[in-house]
């Protein structure tokens, strides 16, 4: 396992931003990190991962979005037990309920969630949630 990809959802940047971070931790391990956009992968392709990443912002009523990554999260849950998943996004309002249902879903399908929880920020991530996005990635890639 040299390549960990980091699947992400992005609308403004700011999720976006999150990924780059937990990929240069991936390389600071030594390791190739595949930066990918939900739309640009299908689920199956995670198949055979035993580790990666996954970040999406909260939407609407604090959930996931829709359209792309919720059908992606839907197909993993099918196949993710056993596997070591790290989660990260970031939100305009609320608490962060959509990353601890998030974490839950994954958890309840069998998944590691590494560190237990998401990396999350509000808004546009400042340092300090880049540096936890970036030892997200180091710890993705000492597994």
């Amino acid at each position: 396992m040299d390549k960990i990809y980091v699947v992400y959802w992005s609308q403004t940047g700011n999720t976006e931003a999150m990924a780059e971070a937990v990929a240069r931790g991936i390389r600071s391990e030594g390791k190739e990190s595949a930066v990918v956009e939900v739309g640009s992968i299908s689920p199956e392709e995670l198949k055979e991962e035993a580790v990666f990443a996954l970040g999406c912002p909260a939407m609407g009523a604090e959930v996931l979005e829709e359209s792309e990554m919720e059908p992606f999260v839907e197909t993993l849950e099918a196949f993710v037990k056993g596997k070591t998943v790290g989660l990260f996004g970031s939100y305009g309002w609320g608490d962060g309920e959509w990353m601890r249902d998030w974490e839950a879903r994954m958890q309840q399908a069998g998944a590691n969630v590494i560190g237990g929880e998401g990396v999350i920020c509000q808004e546009t991530p400042d340092q300090e949630a880049l540096e936890k996005c970036e030892e997200l990635g180091k710890n993705l890639a000492a597994l």
